[in-house]
Parts: structure tokens; sequence; C-alpha cells
């Protein structure tokens, strides 16, 4: 039997896709029956009442929870996110409902054992819901009190070799995707240099130091399974230098209906026969393939590396041997300026360890935003605000042709008077005319 009468929430669950009031209902009933017999250390009503002020929010309009001050565990100036409720005495196990979040594997690779020995700590300390993973990467551990935070702190690090994640205007915990463990794609050791970076910079995942949030997140090819050209202030995507590899009678089999393409993706539904002019030729954005006399070729300088024509024909297309990574900044969610996506800063790096190159890049890069960077100020919003030119002189890197999609037309890029030939001079002052009009 509810707790709460909760007649607004019950509509959620009548539609024909899961409900997550079914899954906290669920939740609630299997922690009063505390199948394993746990001695519960936050009030067993907890999910019953996070309901109950969940519908209240729906009847009112508005949120019922309220910043009630920072909480968090000795020493560290991250990793527990404070909730409170502004209803405390109506709903009393919810008073308290801290979010925690605890760093993840490189990768998201996880022992089923470690797993459960997790689940059990959050079951015992804390509401037992989970979010496995947040936008960040983390693990999130979703409501817990103010005493029982040092608990959980203690028994991760001392049981369990484990971390808090970042929270806060601090190094948001890095992440990856599953990299060379996995991926036939990969162009660098992903999940390496994530771990890498995760314990090289601590001190600025702990202790926040910037004007705001700050993510890497690291993609081993093009094909960015986390997201990072558009979810990370710093993204590293493995990329490679020289030519596409080219099997041409593989090509001829994809051509003759022999393989499937799109690694068979489709099976089952009668798509017609491939067509690799509409297919792929057509939908390369630089236009830098053709198929003429059964043979397919492609003009490496043009080739942006998106991987589409890998992705379609991947018996036939592999990415090349001269493999690194290339350096984007600045995308992010919407907060000031609206969403945006990140900016090529380094076309090509190379990528082992110990990375120190690409470290050279991020101090740098650091050094500018935590002077430049106004409070709350994405790293992206500082480069659009500053320019992207200033970015370029404080890291040390000199403009090229990959900056830009249109020379001349880029609002980021201007080459000084003594950069280019005289005969460039007039269009660019009276580019910056126009511009400043």
């Amino acid at each position: 039997m509810a707790k709460h009468p909760t007649p607004l929430l019950d509509q959620l669950e009548s539609g024909p896709w899961p409900s997550f009031v079914s899954d906290l209902k669920h939740a609630a009933e299997v922690r009063h029956k505390n199948p394993k017999g746990i001695e519960l250390q936050i009030p067993e009503d907890v999910i019953d009442d996070l309901l109950g002020l969940l519908e209240m929010s729906y009847e009112d309009g508005t949120t019922h929870w309220k910043h009630g001050g920072i909480v968090g565990v000795f020493g560290y100036g991250g990793g527990v996110i404070g909730r409170y409720c502004d209803q405390p005495e109506k709903f009393p196990g919810v008073a308290h409902f801290h979010t925690v979040r605890v760093a993840q594997p490189s990768g998201l690779f996880y022992k089923a054992e470690y797993m459960e020995e997790l689940c059990d700590l959050w079951d015992f300390r804390g509401s037992g819901m989970t979010n496995m993973h947040g936008s960040t990467g983390d693990i999130i551990w979703l409501g817990t009190t103010t005493p029982q935070l040092e608990e959980i702190f203690y028994e991760l690090t001392h049981k369990h070799n484990q971390d808090l994640g970042g929270s806060g205007s601090n190094l948001r915990t890095p992440a990856c995707c599953i990299g060379m463990s996995r991926c036939e794609f990969a162009c660098m050791d992903a999940q390496h240099i994530c771990h890498t970076f995760t314990n090289e910079y601590q001190d600025m995942l702990h202790r926040p130091q910037f004007p705001y949030k700050f993510k890497f997140k690291f993609d081993g090819c093009p094909n960015g399974c986390v997201a990072s050209i558009a979810r990370s202030d710093f993204s590293i995507i493995g990329t490679w230098k020289d030519d596409i590899k080219i099997d041409q009678a593989a090509v001829k089999a994809y051509v003759g209906g022999e393989i499937p393409p799109n690694a068979g993706a489709h099976a089952g539904r009668d798509w017609g026969k491939f067509d690799i002019q509409k297919e792929v030729i057509d939908l390369c954005p630089t236009k830098c393939m053709k198929y003429e006399g059964g043979k397919l070729t492609i003009e490496t300088a043009e080739c942006y590396r998106c991987m589409h024509c890998i992705n379609v024909m991947p018996k036939a297309l592999r990415v090349g041997d001269e493999r690194g990574a290339s350096i984007l900044l600045g995308a992010k969610a919407p907060i000031l300026d609206g969403a945006q996506m990140s900016s090529l800063l380094v076309p090509f790096i190379p990528c082992e360890d110990p990375y120190d190159e690409i470290k050279e890049v991020v101090e740098l890069v650091w050094d500018w935003w935590m002077e430049e960077g106004k409070n709350r100020e994405r790293l992206g919003e500082t480069i659009k605000r500053l320019g992207f030119q200033k970015l370029l002189e404080v890291t040390n890197i000199k403009p090229m042709a990959q900056h830009v999609r249109e020379p001349r037309t880029n609002p980021y890029i201007f080459w000084k008077e003594d950069e280019v030939p005289g005969g460039w001079s007039r269009d660019i002052n009276e580019y910056r005319k126009l511009h400043q009009r």
C-alpha cells in the first residue's frame, strides 16, 4: 500500500512505454521487504516520500527541492551534490537526499561481484536507487543523508578501492569508449589515456579551482561513441594521418551484393540493391571519393575522417596505419549561450603513453581559462567571447587550413597582415570592417 496517493504520477504508467514511476514503486516495495535483511541506515520509506514529494511538485507546478548549503567529505570539494526538500515535516525520508558520484572504470567494465558489492553498500547507507551512468559518466547514487557521507566514503576507499567522481567547478570524471579492448576501429587506447588522465589530474578533480565544470572525453575513433565532440570541453578523438586502406576485391563484393553493407545491420529487411554511388560516394561530406571502372579511389588530403564509408563497407575499408588523435575544444550543453560543438584545435597529435604532448596543450588551455574565464563560464563560452585566434596564440599553435571551413568568412579566425600575402590584406581588412558593422 502506497504511503502517499499519487494520482498524477499514476498517469505516467498508463502509456505504452516503461515508466520510471513503476520502477520507483517497485524499488519502494523491495526496500520494505528488505530481502537481504540489511540494517538500513536511512529511513525505509525514503522512496515512498520521494514519490509523494514529486506528486506535490506536479500538483503545484514547481519544484520542492531547495538549496540548503554545500555538503561533502573531508578533503574533497566535489563528488557529493547536496539535495534538501522544503517539506521535511511532511516527507522526512527526503529531508536530506544527497547525490553521490562514484568514479567509473574506463570503458565501463565491471565484474558482477563488484557491482553487487556497490549495490549492497548503497542499499545499506542510501536509498538503493542508482543511475548507471550519469551524463558525466559516473555511477550516480541517488539519495542519502548527511551523516552517511563520511561512512560511504570510508567504505568506498578502504573496502572497495574506489573513489568519488567530480562535481562542481572542477574537472569532471574523465570518460571514454571501450577503445582497443573491443573496437576494431580504435585509433588510440582510449581506456589507457582516460585512466592516465584520471590519475594525473586528481587535484583538479577533487579540489574545485576552475571558473566552471571541465570535461575530458576520449573517443577511440571518429564514430564518437561517447559523443566527445558534443559533450566535452576537451575532446580527444582517435584518428589517422595516412590513407584509408582499401580492399578493392571486397568493394566489388559489396557492389555485387555478395557482402551486406553496414555490417549486416539491416538483415531481414529488404533495402534493395546496394548502390555505392548513392549510399557512399554522394554522402561523402567532402566529395573526396569516386568509383570508376570497378575501382574505388579516395583523395586523402580532402578526407574529413567522418567514418561513413568505413561503417557502410567495413570489410572493404579500414582506418589508416599512422594513428594518433585530434584535439577539439569547447563543447557544452545549453548554459549561457546555448549548445555548441567542439572546435578543432590540433588536427593530429601523437597519442602514446605518457601523452606529454597532449598534457602540454591541456595545461596551456587551463592556465588561460583560469585567468580569463568568468564565473560559471564554460571553456567554449570563453573561446567564443575572446576569439579562437586568442586560443591559438596562448597554445602556441599556428593557424592552419583545418581551423576554418571557408577562408575569410570564418568568424573565429583572422590573419594578421604580416602573416598573409599582400594580395589578401585588402580582402581581410574589408571583411574585418564588414564584421565590425
